[in-house]
């Protein structure tokens, strides 16, 4: 499936582009004209040098973190996941945090992040005094223990 996306590119961004065929997410980029030192335990917010409008209002473009970042560096998002609305017209940005015990450095153009487009639904919120019943009930936190 497919969306028509306007780019509009912000200083030093560049259009994202799928890696390969089966990619579900672009790479973001470091749109920086220099070196950005990220110390252990440490954020940074890295502007990618673009701002998009989707042709429709029921998706949202996530940012998600680079999983050979997050595995070989430490490196992940600050807040999780970054959720871009379909009315967001400003600079996408990504906030990074350093997990790891040594310094980082994003390069000028690095891949810092990734960016995929989901369909999003709204939810309409009924008051009850009680819920349906299910065989989990209200266990969580490791209610179901941890072993296969």
């Amino acid at each position: 499936m497919k969306i028509d996306v306007k780019i509009k590119l912000c200083g030093a961004g560049k259009v994202p582009t799928y890696a390969t065929v089966g990619s579900a997410a672009v790479d973001l980029c470091a749109a920086t004209k220099e070196k950005i030192i990220l110390p252990p335990g440490e954020r940074v917010l890295v502007p990618t040098g673009i701002a998009i409008s989707p042709e429709r209002q029921d998706v949202v473009a996530v940012v998600a973190a680079r999983s050979g970042l997050a595995i070989k560096h430490g490196i992940s998002l600050s807040n999780g996941i970054g959720v871009i609305d379909s009315d967001y017209r400003g600079e996408i940005c990504v906030g990074l945090i350093n997990n790891s015990n040594k310094d980082f450095t994003i390069e000028p153009s690095d891949r810092i992040a990734q960016l995929l487009f989901m369909p999003v639904y709204t939810a309409n919120f009924i008051k009850a005094a009680n819920l349906d019943e299910t065989d989990r009930g209200a266990g969580g936190f490791g209610s179901t223990g941890i072993k296969g």
